[in-house]
């Protein structure tokens, strides 16, 4: 029954992880994709995108990270992943499900699931690549074109040596548009031996459940329902008990996102804070309507002080009143 916050390119940074792995529910999450392609990157890159290899490759609330590769050069992947480990990585994650118009251009990502022959051999020279007590998993989606893909693809990675396998249950030409067709991911499932984790369209306590029957997975992913609501998983773990937990509030989700920005100012630049904080703020629209009524003012801001005064200015609004 394990959660896992999913790698969202440019948002499921290690600041945001830290954030929401502290609130609690989230029993491991991903980092977003090492890009691998003919050159053997530094260590400095890994450390870049996954600071918590310093620390037993957790969180700080204990929670475990994996590393994600993507790449099309088995050789090179294999090197990746090796390196990976070197310095500390306990899992090994290959990323076949971006979507993303540059990183499928450049033969990365979704694209690959056109190919199962090339997805196998990427994950065998990975996991060939790896000691075998480190865990070599993969994350893809159910086809690029259409959904046909999820069967053939799937047993391609199993047969290559995968431990598991996320499945978002979109196709690539899907993009997030709802719905969710977890009813693909249970015949995958089905036709599999690995354990599947079931991801994609999971904003409530109410979609969880349903994705599971659907799915027929005991685990799950999520990503953008976790951006919305930072404690669903929380709550999830609670339903799971039979029990009913509060909401987080409007003030303690803006204490949050203050935490979050004090993170990134020692990561980044403040334009891309700013940047940073407004798309959190733009998926917090969907789980609170306080920050969509603060939207129009705040993505208007550009420099970090406006913007966490335009915040703390909120958050004391709503106290008061």
């Amino acid at each position: 029954m394990r959660i896992t916050l999913a790698p969202m390119e440019g948002l499921v940074d290690a600041p945001i992880r830290e954030t929401l792995t502290g609130v609690g529910g989230i029993d491991r999450s991903v980092t977003e994709f090492i890009r691998v392609t003919h050159g053997m990157l530094p260590p400095r890159i890994f450390y870049k995108y996954a600071p918590e290899l310093h620390h037993q490759c957790e969180t700080s609330a204990g929670t475990p990270v994996a590393i994600q590769l993507l790449g099309s050069d088995p050789e090179m992947m294999g090197l990746h992943g090796e390196r990976a480990v070197e310095l500390g990585a306990r899992q090994v994650d290959i990323n076949f499900g971006c979507p993303a118009k540059t990183v499928n251009k450049h033969k990365g990502g979704c694209v690959l699931m056109r190919e199962p022959e090339l997805m196998h051999a990427i994950t065998a020279a990975v996991r060939k690549a790896v000691p075998e007590h480190i865990p070599v998993t993969a994350k893809m989606r159910l086809g690029y074109d259409d959904r046909s893909m999820g069967i053939a693809c799937g047993q391609a990675l199993q047969d290559a040596g995968a431990a598991e396998l996320v499945i978002h249950a979109r196709s690539k030409v899907d993009g997030y548009r709802p719905p969710a067709y977890w009813e693909d991911i249970a015949r995958a499932r089905e036709a599999l031996s690995i354990p599947v984790i079931a991801n994609g369209e999971i904003w409530t306590v109410e979609q969880y459940w349903r994705c599971r029957e659907v799915s027929g997975c005991d685990e799950v992913m999520i990503g953008r329902g976790l951006i919305a609501r930072p404690d669903l998983a929380r709550r999830i773990k609670a339903s799971q008990n039979g029990e009913t937990i509060a909401p987080m509030t409007w003030p303690e989700v803006v204490a949050l996102v203050e935490d979050y920005a004090a993170a990134l100012q020692t990561r980044l630049e403040d334009r891309f804070v700013t940047g940073r904080i407004k798309q959190w703020l733009n998926y917090l629209r969907t789980g609170f309507p306080e920050a969509e009524q603060l939207w129009p003012r705040a993505r208007k801001i550009r420099e970090v002080t406006p913007m966490l005064a335009c915040l703390d200015g909120d958050r004391r609004n709503l106290k008061v009143a």
